[in-house]
């Protein structure tokens, strides 16, 4: 696990919203991709998110991998399943680039939901036990590009997640 005292992944405890910025601005960049996709192919909602989660993976993924062992330190801070096998956060990132093109290309979507739900249900967990211990780390949702601190939007991320993948699976069945 990583030092806390470490001076590169210490935040600033007070919470702003000039802190979440870019992680608004990915989200507006996401919804414009799911727009535009839905756009082109005909609005559904179950498209929509199908196109909002193919986005969200193939953005976040990216962002973890730009400096990945940084991503790495920063996930095995709180994440259940990486403090105990590391070699599972440097995986990570490659699974969210995966399920982003699955998503994107509509590839094996009954499989597609239910790894994001299991994956997203576990990440919600770690995320919501680290809010809980109220530790302050560095958010590893967009790697080490941005130093966003760990929060109930966090928590917020991994939900939306494991409900778009449950509502998917539920109308697929």
């Amino acid at each position: 696990m990583m030092n806390h005292n470490n001076h590169e992944y210490t935040i600033d405890t007070t919470i702003k919203i000039t802190n979440f910025i870019p992680l608004i601005a990915i989200f507006c960049i996401i919804i414009a991709i799911t727009v535009l996709l839905q756009w082109y192919h005909g609005f559904t909602v179950l498209g929509a998110m199908n196109d909002f989660m193919a986005a969200f993976f193939l953005i976040f993924g990216f962002f973890k991998i730009i400096n990945l062992s940084k991503f790495v330190e920063a996930y095995c801070e709180y994440d259940l399943i990486a403090q105990q096998n590391r070699q599972y956060a440097y995986v990570y990132p490659f699974i969210e680039l995966g399920l982003g093109f699955l998503y994107l290309f509509r590839i094996f979507p009954l499989l597609t939901n239910i790894v994001t739900l299991i994956i997203f249900a576990i990440s919600s967990v770690s995320v919501f036990i680290a809010l809980r211990k109220k530790n302050q780390i560095v958010c590893a949702c967009l790697g080490a590009v941005f130093k966003l601190p760990m929060t109930y939007v966090s928590l917020l991320e991994d939900l939306l997640m494991v409900f778009m993948a449950f509502i998917m699976l539920f109308f697929n069945l």
